[in-house]
């Protein structure tokens, strides 16, 4: 069986390759929107399904794993932001509180699918408004939903507790990968 990752992410490119899997990247275009009516510990879910099923051409032989990753403070989602001012606007949001990060994935062949969601608490040090500059312009986080990635310098320097998976705060929960995949004979 080939696996197919649907994802331009660096991050989950990595975190696949380290659980020791050979597997090729495909692009696939679709609108993540999501119903204004869906529970936030659901969108994830909703858009990792959004995906795999905008993906066509998945063959007999292939496996096809599709994920999405949100931020969620107050109940309201942070996504990839448009721009640094979003993205410093984000920052601030976190500074100094617990926010949750909910990653979905989607494990699917042409007879089944597989599909979990992870949730995982990261609590933040306060950032000052150098630190926000900082770090936008030294990282460039406008690829990352929240505007941060915990294996850069914001991780580094500003997590001070996390509850649940470092790799769903990082794009990919790894765990869930392997078990899904162990349920595809692989």
């Amino acid at each position: 069986m080939k696996i197919l990752l649907a994802s331009q992410s660096p991050r989950r490119k990595e975190l696949l390759t380290a659980l020791g899997y050979q597997f090729n990247t495909v692009k696939i275009d679709c609108e993540e929107i999501y119903p204004e009516s869906l529970p936030v510990t659901e969108i994830p879910a909703y858009l990792a399904e959004l995906k795999a099923n905008a993906y066509p051409d998945l063959q007999q032989d292939e496996i096809l794993i599709t994920a999405d990753t949100i931020v969620v403070q107050d109940n309201e989602v942070l996504g990839k932001p448009k721009g640094e001012k979003e993205a410093a606007e984000m920052l601030k949001k976190l500074s100094g509180k617990t926010h949750q990060v909910i990653t979905a994935v989607r494990i699917s062949s042409t007879e089944k699918y597989f599909i979990q969601t992870d949730i995982a608490e990261v609590e933040m040090e306060d950032i000052s408004d150098e630190e926000i500059d900082l770090y936008i312009r030294n990282f460039k986080p406008l690829d990352k939903a929240g505007a941060y990635g915990i294996q850069e310098w914001m991780g580094m320097a500003k997590i001070k507790n996390i509850n649940g998976s470092f790799y769903t705060i990082m794009g990919l929960p790894t765990h869930i990968v392997y078990k899904g995949l162990l349920d595809f004979k692989l």
